[in-house]
């Protein structure tokens, strides 16, 4: 028998960071799980996610998601209490870690979260080895966005004309 599979398999970004590009100088990319609780699960769902001022601390060798914030639904069980700044786990290959610990540690990197999405019904984050932007750098990106906006514009209004 063949099973059909549901509109909503359970793929798609809940969210991203795009702050992170713009402050940070993004280096290698991750993809770990996170350990959530119930509620948490729904609330992603919804789409109650906000991690633009998070970050990634590496703890006892484990890696933990610091500043992420999951509100909690308002149909959430009166039963459980809900804490949506918690520290949440990151699972990823001892491999990974190493790797990953050594970066931050010996070079100086900071680990940063730049998105979070749904893969095969489990919530994935992808996590970036980053190094900080100095302000020149961020104003050199600036002008660089406005200098190709204003290309395309220019190269619009051509193609309109001919």
């Amino acid at each position: 028998m063949n099973k059909k599979k549901s509109k909503d398999s359970g793929t798609g970004t809940i969210a991203l960071n795009k702050k992170a590009r713009f402050d940070y100088s993004l280096e290698d990319r991750y993809e770990a799980g996170v350990a959530l609780q119930g509620w948490e699960v729904k609330a992603l769902r919804g789409g109650r996610l906000s991690f633009n001022e998070s970050y990634a601390i590496i703890k006892g060798g484990e890696i933990f998601l610091f500043g992420t914030l999951i509100t909690p639904l308002a149909s959430a069980s009166t039963h459980v209490l809900t804490d949506d700044r918690r520290t949440r786990k990151l699972l990823l290959h001892r491999r990974e870690i190493n790797k990953l610990v050594g970066a931050v540690e010996r070079e100086g990197y900071t680990l940063v979260p730049t998105a979070m999405y749904w893969k095969n019904n489990r919530v994935k984050v992808e996590i970036a080895l980053a190094e900080g932007k100095q302000s020149h750098d961020k104003r050199a990106a600036i002008k660089d966005r406005d200098w190709a906006r204003d290309k395309q514009r220019a190269m619009r209004r051509h193609n309109r004309e001919a």
